[in-house]
């Protein structure tokens, strides 16, 4: 075999191992998974954030009262 077919053989097995990896595809997921889960505390803050912001509220009082 000539050095060049020795080089693109290489390169193909070369080539061959990046794309039978793994790791793209588990950070694609776990990246995935972090915007499906901040996704879902910006909806959950948008509906219950009145109540949390005087549930929160009251608690404060109730703080303050305890000092006194």
């Amino acid at each position: 075999m000539t050095g060049l077919m020795v080089s693109m053989l290489a390169f193909v097995a070369g080539v061959k191992d990046k794309l039978a990896s793994e790791k793209g595809a588990t950070a694609t997921e776990y990246s995935l998974l972090v915007a499906f889960i901040a996704f879902a505390v910006i909806g959950g803050a948008t509906i219950f954030g009145n109540q949390l912001s005087a549930w929160f509220a009251e608690l404060g009082d109730n703080v303050r009262a305890w000092r006194n």
